[in-house]
């Protein structure tokens, strides 16, 4: 199975576009603005997520002008996106934190924000650092059990199987690959597996 994972993982790499996140690792953005990036996505589409991150970040560059901001502003720029009233607190108490001790590298103090969970924290950690971890968003919980590697009913669950089974080299692309497979090809919804090039090695689970 790990020989099969890997080179599903190979085909798929550099197939599709890059992903949001990995374009903001292209471009070398710095730590701060995939925390404040990532903690914005959740719920959110990848497009409307840029969109508004640019919004804020001109507006507010820098972690002390974002921790002195003032709410209603931050809602304002926020507002096309899900949750805004909330995000708008993540983001400027995340601010006040990174101004006293900076962006962590480690899932424990990452963990510590808020607005972070394990698959934002894992994001910021492969993204942001080029660590290895495994971040699990719903393409990479759909595709794995998809494909038949795991069988897992939570995103966490599914993020413990993987390290088990995915070859440690290769879990800083799984996110990226899995993420843009699912938005190409691999859809929740009417997969288009007549285009899939990892269709031979794909066990079509829940796929009629």
């Amino acid at each position: 199975m790990r020989s099969t994972v890997g080179r599903v993982l190979r085909t798929l790499s550099g197939r599709y576009p890059l992903t949001m996140l990995g374009g903001w690792k292209a471009d070398d953005e710095p730590p701060f603005r995939h925390l404040i990036g990532t903690i914005l996505s959740a719920r959110s589409r990848d497009e409307m997520t840029d969109r508004v991150t640019d919004a804020l970040f001109r507006r507010f560059p820098t972690p002390r002008s974002m921790a002195r901001a003032d709410r209603r502003a931050v809602q304002r720029i926020l507002r096309p996106i899900g949750f805004y009233r909330t995000k708008a607190l993540y983001v400027t108490e995340a601010a006040k934190r990174v101004l006293r001790s900076g962006v962590p590298r480690t899932l424990e103090g990452l963990l510590e924000f808020p607005g972070v969970g394990r698959k934002v924290a894992n994001c910021i950690l492969v993204y942001a650092f080029g660590q290895k971890a495994i971040p699990v968003d719903t393409h990479v919980h759909r595709i794995s059990n998809r494909l038949g590697w795991v069988r897992t009913r939570t995103p966490e669950q599914t993020e413990q199987a993987l390290a088990r089974l995915v070859p440690r080299r290769l879990w800083p692309i799984l996110n990226e690959v899995l993420v843009a497979h699912g938005k190409a090809l691999c859809r929740p919804l009417g997969p288009r597996c007549d285009a899939c090039p990892v269709r031979p090695s794909c066990r079509r689970v829940g796929v009629r």
